[in-house]
């Protein structure tokens, strides 16, 4: 559960710092806030390209399990090959190892 945000901070700069701010707080994904928040307390703020596309797939595979199950309970399917659910995610798998890998 995320606590709510209640406190506020200001903070004078110049407009090139807080483009710069901005801009990296961007290139992270993230809001200005949580950026300066992270940094501002020793932590890194790490960027794994290719992971959006990575955790698309896994959102979509679980959405087709989820269907899947549902029907199943449904009495509507009673068998199901599942060699290529298996191969779709080691796939994924191997590809959250391979992202993993370059983190570290």
């Amino acid at each position: 559960m995320q606590k709510r945000k209640t406190e506020i901070v200001t903070a004078r700069m110049t407009p090139k710092v807080k483009a710069q701010l901005q801009q990296r707080a961007q290139n992270a994904n993230m809001t200005l806030t949580d950026s300066l928040c992270i940094c501002g307390l020793g932590r890194e703020i790490v960027r794994v390209e290719g992971l959006d596309a990575v955790l698309s797939e896994l959102k979509a595979q679980g959405r087709n399990l989820n269907q899947l199950t549902t029907l199943a309970n449904m009495g509507r399917i009673t068998v199901l090959r599942g060699d290529e659910l298996i191969d779709r995610y080691a796939d994924l798998c191997a590809a959250i190892r391979k992202l993993t890998k370059e983190v570290s």
